[in-house]
């Protein structure tokens, strides 16, 4: 059953006796006063329907402890210490100065109840609700995206690691693994195969054999019925099995493949994760986090976790989902794609997007707005003059018009002559370049874009650059805390009171 607070205060209140301790503007402070207000019980009562059994800790302190080891970056050890231990902890969760806290474990089990129920980001919500109260965001006509690469949880796995792992998994959970002869390895022992890594026989030799045992499993449990955990086992198993590798020169034989899957499952202990370039020479494991925030109170308005290799674009419509047409929509590049563009024209939303910057094939040569398209007419024409038709696939083939021609220089290196691809969306593409090549939004874009970044910054200080969890469900939740803890933290640099009226703010602005 439900647990809830007394709002009798105890001899030995934390409240009582040390409130003159906490800082006024502090997010203690506010939780001290207004946890109450903030994490009502009625918010949480779905998460315990029955009325018998031993009371749970009581919502207010759960959510309190959650967001406060959200804002300082503990883990559920570090949490649970601090509400043993620190005092404006306890001030902020009402307890007495002799109260133990809670055992860490809660916080596990209140996450699990959470991420279950069909609310998982009920405490998000809940700050959200008192931004709507305030009213601050009437008003506020713009939204500014961005994401940021967020390091995985678990150690990223070569090819040789995760075969094993996989193979080793499914032998455990489903017992007719269990007895099908496997020859490469031991996979009931630990750590990786015995082998001279240095010689690439060697090492090939166990990448063929791993493959091979890979392949008996999953044939052994053709037809065998399967329960979910299983399921997902073998499924995790074929998936490693095919993505890494290739038919060798023999046949029956396999290798490493000299390619790399474009979806590719980088860790068997965290399937989700995945591979992205932050640039050329440097990559990040893991997640991405993508936010969208109001710039002049700095606020996020929401927030979406996603593998890492997740395109920025569709990521940022579906944070825009919830908002009524008119935003100026403030983003880099790329948000600049030709869908992202017509999605937010669908949507009725204005564009201060950076353009995609083209390449050209030559340097100081032509690009693709050095050629006039009619779209109507599905023609092309070159600087030279040469029109051709553009084909029902969106290419525009000039081949033996180039021949010759005193331009050729500057337009194409191809012995095939220029060919230019029109994509679906190439009216949006034209005129994002025009208008950022005019300067239409350039004063906006350059003012109100910062805050995202800066927001970024807030996002990831004290150790939340790494994610805490496996899976993109459990660090979606904990992403949706650490943004209710950092717009609460904003509300109270803008002024967050609580009147007769209900939620204020008594000063807002973009300097604040």
């Amino acid at each position: 059953m439900q647990g809830k607070s007394d709002p009798n205060s105890e001899l030995l209140d934390a409240a009582a006796l040390c409130r003159h301790l906490v800082a006024d503007a502090s997010v203690h402070a506010f939780l001290a006063d207004h946890r109450g207000e903030l994490f009502p019980d009625e918010l949480f009562e779905d998460l315990f329907p029955s009325g018998r059994g031993r009371p749970s800790v009581p919502a207010d302190v759960v959510a309190t402890v959650m967001v406060l080891q959200a804002l300082e970056g503990l883990s559920d050890r570090d949490a649970a210490a601090a509400l043993r231990t620190n005092i404006a902890w306890k001030v902020a969760a009402g307890l007495a100065l002799d109260d133990s806290g809670i055992h860490y474990s809660v916080l596990t089990y209140w996450r699990t109840r959470l991420r279950q129920s069909e609310r998982p980001e009920r405490i998000f919500d809940a700050v959200r609700s008192v931004i709507d109260a305030t009213g601050v965001l009437k008003t506020k006509t713009r939204r500014a995206l961005d994401s940021t690469l967020l390091d995985d949880a678990v150690a990223t796995q070569d090819t040789v690691t995760q075969l094993v792992s996989a193979i080793h998994r499914v032998r455990r959970v489903v017992a007719e693994a269990g007895v099908v002869e496997v020859a490469a390895h031991d996979y009931d022992a630990s750590g990786k195969p015995v082998c001279a890594w240095d010689d690439p026989d060697a090492k090939g030799a166990l990448v063929n054999g791993l493959v091979h045992d890979a392949h008996a499993v999953l044939g052994a449990l053709d037809g065998v019925e399967l329960t979910a955990e299983q399921i997902d086992a073998v499924g995790l198993l074929a998936l490693v099995a095919g993505q890494d590798v290739e038919p060798g020169a023999d046949e029956g034989t396999w290798r490493i493949a000299r390619h790399v899957a474009p979806d590719r499952v980088i860790s068997t202990v965290d399937p989700e994760a995945r591979h992205m370039h932050k640039s050329v020479s440097e990559y990040r494991d893991g997640y991405k986090a993508h936010i969208a925030v109001e710039p002049e109170t700095g606020l996020v308005t929401a927030a979406a976790l996603t593998p890492a290799n997740a395109a920025d674009g569709p990521a940022g419509i579906a944070l825009l989902s919830d908002e009524s047409p008119g935003l100026q929509v403030l983003a880099d590049s790329a948000y600049g794609s030709g869908a992202t563009r017509a999605a937010l024209r669908t949507a009725k939303h204005h564009q201060a997007i950076k353009a995609i910057p083209l390449r050209r094939a030559i340097p100081g040569g032509f690009d693709r707005d050095d050629f006039i398209v009619d779209h109507a007419a599905r023609t092309a024409t070159c600087p030279a003059g040469h029109t051709v038709t553009i084909a029902p696939k969106g290419s525009a083939t000039f081949g033996a018009r180039c021949r010759g021609c005193p331009l050729r220089s500057r337009c194409t290196t191809r012995t095939e002559g220029r060919a230019l691809h029109i994509s679906e969306h190439d009216v949006e593409l034209v005129a994002a370049r025009r208008a950022w090549r005019d300067g239409d939004f350039t004063d906006d874009y350059r003012r109100w874009r910062p805050m995202v970044e800066r927001s970024i910054a807030w996002l990831t200080a004290r150790g939340h650059r790494r994610v805490r969890y496996r899976g993109v469900e459990r660090n979606q939740h904990a992403l949706s805390v650490r943004v209710a803890a950092i717009n609460l933290r904003r509300l109270l640099n803008l002024g967050l009171t609580r009147g007769p009226n209900g939620w204020t703010l008594n000063q807002c602005g973009p300097g604040n």
